[in-house]
C-alpha cells in the first residue's frame, strides 16, 4: 500500500516587488489566485492533506480559500522556507511522505512532481532540479561524482559554484519521519541568517539518503511570481498553453495570443473564436458555435450553431442552438434562451426566459420576463419591472407583436397573438388576438417657441 502523501504549500511571504497589499499568492493568473493553481495541482495527485503555510496579509489567505479542503499553519514572523516548513511539522504524520510547494509558483504540472513522491515512498529523497542559461540568484546544485551532496545558495556560494548552471526549485519530496528530523537540525548560520528548507539535502546524504532529481519539461513550470511583470509573463505562458490545446482540438482561433481562458472552455466541434474573448467560469460553447470578436462569457451554456457577434456580454446564462446574439447585446445572469432566437444590437436582458423563435432585435431592456414562442419585439421597448421596492413579472406569449418605443409596466400579461401598437404604455393585461395601444390625441402648438439658451 503505498504510502499516504501531505503536501506542504508555503504561502507565507509579502511580495515586496509585487507593490500590492494584496498577499502575492492572492493576484490572480487567469482568473484564480496563484495559491489557488497550486492546491488545483495539490488535489490532483490525490493528497491526503493539503497544509498552507501563511503569514503576510493575515486571515485574507485562508478566507480566500476557505472552500479549498485544506488546512492552514500560521508563520507570524517568516524566517526562511525552513523555518516554513516547520510550522508545519505537528500537522503531518510519521508514516507518510511530504511534497513541499510554493504557492507563488503556480504552473507546475502533476506529471512533473509525481515522480519526486515515488521517490519519496521509496525512502529517498526526490527533488526538482532544471537546468538554466542564467542561475543568478538561484541556489546551485552541488554534485560530486554525479551524485548530489548539497545546494548551495546564490548569495553564500562560490566563485566556481556560481559557475553551476543546474539549479534548486525548492520543490521536493521526502519520507515525513526523515523530513521531521532534517528540518529539526537546521540552523541559521548564513549569510540571510534563515534556516534554509535546502540544507537538509546535505543532511541527507549525511544519512545515506539517496537524493534522487528530475528535471521539469518545461523551465516555465519552475517559474515564480515576484513582480506584476513577471505575473503577466506567466499568464501569458498560461494562456498559450491553453490556446495550444483548443487547436489541438479543433478549435479555430482567429488569433491564440488573443485570447484569455480565466476558468474551463470546453468547446464542441468546428467551433470558431475571434480575438481578444474572454471566457470565464465554465464556458461550454457546442458544436458550431462562432464567437465574435471581443465577447465576454462568463458561466454560460451556448448550444449547437449558435453565433454570437462581437461586443456580446453574457453571464450566467443558458443559450439555445442556431440563435443569434449581438453585435453589442448584454445577456445577464437567469436568462435562458430557447432555440432560434434573435437579440441584437443594444439589447440587454436579465432573468427572463425567452421561447423559440422570438427576437429582440434593437434597442430594448427585457427583465423578469417570460416570453412565448415567434414574438417579436420592436425597437426601444422596455419591461418596467421595478417599482421602486419590489421587482415584478411581465408575461408576453405566444406570436405576439409589440411596437417600437413601448413600456410594459410590470405585473402585466400579453395574451396570445396581441398587437401592442407603438408607443404604448401598458399598465393592464393585453387581450389576446386584439390591438392595444395607448397615445395621446396628436396636436399642434402654433403658438410654442423653443426655449433659448440663457
Amino acid at each position: 500500500m503505498a504510502s499516504t502523501l501531505e503536501i506542504v504549500i508555503l504561502a507565507a511571504g509579502k511580495g515586496t516587488r509585487m507593490r500590492s497589499d494584496l498577499p502575492k499568492v492572492l493576484h490572480r493568473l487567469a482568473g484564480r489566485p496563484l495559491l489557488g493553481h497550486v492546491v488545483d495541482t495539490a488535489h490532483t495527485l490525490g493528497a491526503a492533506q493539503v497544509c498552507v503555510v501563511y503569514g503576510f496579509g493575515g486571515e485574507a489567505v485562508p478566507q480566500a480559500l476557505a472552500d479549498e479542503r485544506l488546512t492552514f499553519v500560521l508563520q507570524a514572523e517568516q524566517h526562511g522556507t525552513g523555518h516554513a516548513v516547520m510550522q508545519a511539522l505537528p500537522q503531518l504524520a510519521d508514516g507518510g511522505v511530504t511534497l513541499v510547494l510554493y504557492g507563488d509558483v503556480p504552473l507546475t504540472r502533476a506529471a512533473t512532481l509525481q515522480p519526486l513522491v515515488v521517490a519519496a515512498r521509496a525512502g529517498r529523497l526526490g527533488l526538482l532540479t532544471v537546468n538554466l542559461a542564467d542561475p543568478a540568484g538561484y541556489g546551485r546544485i552541488v554534485r560530486e561524482n554525479g551524485r548530489v551532496v548539497r545546494i548551495v545558495e546564490d548569495k553564500d556560494a562560490s566563485a566556481a559554484e556560481r559557475a553551476i548552471r543546474e539549479v534548486n526549485t525548492g520543490i521536493l519530496a521526502a519520507p515525513s519521519a526523515a523530513l521531521k528530523r532534517w528540518i529539526a537540525g537546521l540552523g541559521n548560520d548564513n549569510v540571510q541568517g534563515e534556516y534554509y528548507l535546502t540544507d537538509i539535502i546535505a543532511m541527507a546524504v549525511r544519512d545515506g539518503v539517496e537524493v534522487e532529481t528530475h528535471q521539469p519539461a518545461h523551465e516555465w513550470e519552475v517559474l515564480g511570481v515576484n513582480s506584476k511583470a513577471q505575473l503577466a509573463q506567466l499568464e501569458r505562458i498560461h494562456q498559450g498553453e491553453v490556446a495550444r490545446a483548443l487547436l489541438e482540438a479543433g478549435v479555430t482561433l482567429a488569433d491564440p495570443a488573443r485570447l484569455d481562458v480565466r476558468g474551463v472552455l470546453r468547446c464542441g466541434r468546428d467551433v470558431s473564436i475571434d480575438v481578444n474573448c474572454v471566457f470565464e467560469g465554465v464556458v461550454e460553447l457546442g458544436d458550431a458555435v462562432q464567437v465574435g470578436a471581443n465577447c465576454v462569457l462568463r458561466n454560460v451554456k451556448i448550444a449547437a450553431a449558435t453565433k454570437i457577434d462581437a461586443f456580446t456580454l453574457i453571464d450566467d446564462a443558458e443559450i439555445g442552438a442556431a440563435g443569434r446574439l449581438g453585435p453589442f447585446s448584454r445577456i445577464r445572469p437567469g436568462t435562458r434562451l430557447a432555440r432560434d432566437v434573435h437579440v441584437g444590437n443594444f439589447v440587454e436582458i436579465k432573468n427572463s426566459q425567452i421561447d423559440e423563435g422570438s427576437k429582440i432585435n434593437h434597442l430594448s431592456y427585457i427583465g423578469d420576463t417570460t416570453m412565448g414562442r415567434k414574438v417579436n419585439i420592436g425597437a426601444g421597448t422596455i419591461t418596467c419591472n421595478y417599482d421602486g421596492a419590489n421587482k415584478h413579472r411581465t408575461v408576453i406569449e405566444d406570436e405576439v407583436f409589440v411596437g417600437s418605443d413601448t413600456q410594459l409596466v410590470a405585473p402585466v400579461t400579453v395574451g396570445r397573438g396581441a398587437t401592442l401598437g407603438a408607443g404604448t404604455t401598458l399598465t393592464r393585461d393585453a387581450p389576446p388576438g386584439e390591438l392595444t395601444l395607448s397615445r395621446t390625441r396628436q396636436v399642434t402648438i402654433s403658438d410654442w417657441k423653443r426655449p433659448s439658451k440663457k
